[in-house]
C-alpha cells in the first residue's frame, strides 16, 4: 500500500517523520520529495488562473483615477482646460502608482506562504495503512490519498 501527503516543509512534517519511524515504517520506505517554487512570477495584472491578490495594475488604477479627479476639478481653473488635466492626471498617477509599487510595497504579498512544499510518498503494510494516515493527519498534512495496490486510489 502508498500513501500519499503534501506537506509545508515545517516542523510537523519532521514530527510526522518521527512517528511514522516509531510506528515501524522504515527510513527506506518513505520518500520525500521537496517541490520548487516558481521564482519568475512578474505578474502586472491578477489572472483568474493564479490570483495572488496583489498586482501592480491595482496602485496604478488607484494612483490614475484620483490625479485625473484632481486634475479635471483644477483643470477648470487652469490654462489646458479638464480634459487636458484630467489626461494629464491619469497618466502622472499610472505612472506614479507602478513607480509606488515596485518601491515601496514591491512583491511583499505575493507569495501565499514563504515554506517550501514536500510530497511524501509511504510505502506501507496494508494493516499500516490507517495508523499512517491517521498520524499524517495529526501533523498537519495539507492532503492525503492513498493507493492499495491492484486497486483505485480513495
Amino acid at each position: 500500500m502508498y500513501v500519499l501527503c503534501y506537506f509545508e516543509h515545517n516542523l510537523q512534517l519532521e514530527m510526522a517523520l518521527c512517528q511514522l519511524e516509531k510506528r515501524g515504517v522504515a527510513k527506506e520506505r518513505i520518500l520525500a520529495v521537496p517541490l520548487k517554487e516558481r521564482k519568475d512570477r512578474a505578474d502586472i495584472v491578477d489572472t483568474i488562473d493564479r490570483p495572488d491578490r496583489i498586482s501592480a495594475l491595482d496602485s496604478a488604477v488607484i494612483m490614475g483615477t484620483t490625479f485625473m479627479v484632481l486634475g479635471v476639478i483644477y483643470g477648470f481653473v487652469w490654462k489646458w482646460g479638464p480634459i487636458i488635466w484630467g489626461l494629464i492626471g491619469l497618466l502622472a498617477g499610472s505612472a506614479l502608482g507602478f513607480i509606488f509599487y515596485y518601491l515601496i510595497g514591491g512583491r511583499r504579498g505575493s507569495k501565499k506562504s514563504g515554506l517550501a512544499k514536500v510530497i511524501l510518498i509511504i510505502h506501507c503494510h496494508e494493516g499500516q495503512g490507517n495508523t499512517v494516515e491517521k498520524i499524517l493527519w495529526f501533523n498537519h498534512a495539507l492532503g492525503v490519498g492513498s493507493i492499495n495496490k491492484g486497486s483505485e486510489a480513495r
